[in-house]
């Protein structure tokens, strides 16, 4: 760290920082969802509609990117939605800690449900300009190397809270009416840590055409990229089949967990944790892959990886075989479940987050990134569901047989487009400068 810059040496240390205590946060919000069916008795709708708000948050970007560029003093923004967005964990303090006043179409339901909408979206905020204060604190060739470092320890504390978190719940279905106040002090306290990285206030040039126009052709400029980029366009079809079976059987997993195996939080947390671990594993590996291989195979293999899991998930079901140690019930098929989930951890978090980069200039990542995540919002308005709605119709091996086919022909869509559409001239794969 001796060759960093004074900056970047008070950048990494404030990021770091930042990085643990949020580690800290995804590693409480992981469960979540087995929180809200387990210990909050929630509905299956309303645990489809707790995924969807993570997601369908996203199209808001095409507003709030155009009114962040507005924004002066970012650092003021930042904390204020770190208040506005996180000290709502606290009212969670007050949740009833009995079956009997949580039970039926209760009112803490929709109380659970909108603090944690207010939480998604102070992320619409905040991520993109956590972005802007590391790009423009780290030089281009540290900045992948001291990011990394920041996300394997986030990686890290997560496990470990995850791991301690799900034993606590365990002890105490309610333990988090006291855990998610703490969480939100911290998650103010990390944005707060963050948000001291010295920052060059650029000019702003605010156009004349006045904001709604802004928006208006930042939205054509989406609709442009998809009609004149055709490969890029076949990769968003094939990740919409994926989005259709991911968004369509996540919910559902999460209930055949609960009610199909009937595990415990000890557990939930060892499988999240166990395909976590690979993950972080085999992420130099396929970071190097996916330098060399069409982006569209790529993400195949990735389509692949979730699709073998599920089969292992709907597979147990008929084969329960188990074997129980320190509370932890490990089902013999959920070992290939935990495998086949590592790689997929692995591969959707480089293809999700990079892949778009490979069908543009490097200028251009950005704008295609957002039409990325503005297409995953879009299928979070239905997806999820359906999912459930085809659960409750005709049970989980049906919805998760559907989930796999839309995997199927997202894998073979994507093979399909790599064998008859080339990427646009002066995109190959392996050109690093696309990362």
């Amino acid at each position: 760290m001796s060759e960093l810059l004074p900056r970047e040496k008070k950048a990494f240390v404030l990021h770091m920082s930042y990085s643990f205590l949020e580690g800290i946060i995804a590693g409480l919000i992981i469960l979540n969802e087995f929180v809200f069916v387990k210990s909050l008795l929630g509905s299956n709708y309303q645990l489809a509609v707790l995924f969807q708000f993570s997601m369908a948050v996203f199209l808001l970007l095409i507003f709030m990117n155009e009114w962040l560029k507005r924004i002066r003093n970012k650092r003021n923004v930042l904390r204020r939605a770190a208040l506005l967005s996180r000290l709502p964990l606290l009212l969670l303090f007050f949740f009833p800690r009995s079956p009997e006043s949580l039970g039926g179409d209760s009112v803490y339901h929709y109380i659970f449900l909108g603090i944690f909408l207010v939480y998604y979206l102070g992320n619409t905020v905040i991520w993109p300009t956590i972005n802007l204060f590391l790009k423009t604190s780290y030089r281009h060739e540290n900045f992948s190397r001291l990011f990394s470092y920041a996300t394997t320890l986030n990686k890290i504390v997560m496990m470990v809270t995850t791991f301690i978190y799900g034993w606590l719940l365990d002890i105490d279905n309610y333990i988090f009416v006291y855990i998610f106040p703490i969480a939100a002090v911290l998650g103010v306290l990390s944005v707060f840590l963050l948000s001291l990285i010295p920052y060059q206030v650029d000019k702003v040039e605010v156009k004349e055409n006045g904001f709604w126009n802004s928006v208006r052709e930042s939205a054509l400029g989406m609709v442009r990229i998809l009609r004149t980029n055709r490969p890029f366009l076949d990769f968003e079809i094939g990740f919409m089949l994926y989005g259709l079976g991911f968004m369509g059987s996540v919910t559902v997993i999460v209930l055949f967990f609960e009610t199909g195996l009937g595990l415990n939080y000890s557990s939930i947390a060892f499988y999240k944790n166990g395909y976590n671990v690979l993950a972080i594993i085999m992420l130099p590996f396929f970071g190097k892959l996916m330098g060399r291989v069409d982006p569209r195979r790529f993400a195949a293999i990735s389509f692949l990886s979730m699709l073998l899991y599920i089969l292992f998930l709907t597979l147990t079901e008929y084969y329960p075989a188990y074997t129980e140690f320190w509370d932890i019930r490990l089902y013999h098929l959920l070992i290939f479940y935990i495998l086949f989930h590592g790689v997929f951890a692995a591969t959707m978090a480089l293809t999700w987050f990079i892949g778009s980069a490979y069908f543009c200039p490097p200028e251009e990542a950005g704008n295609y990134q957002s039409v990325h995540l503005v297409l995953t919002a879009f299928r979070s308005l239905f997806a999820p569901l359906m999912g459930i709605a085809l659960y409750e119709a005709f049970g989980f091996t049906t919805t998760f047989v559907i989930a796999m086919s839309f995997l199927a022909i997202g894998i073979s869509y994507m093979l399909w487009s790599e064998r008859n559409v080339s990427l646009p001239g002066g995109v190959k794969p392996g050109n690093e400068d696309q990362e």
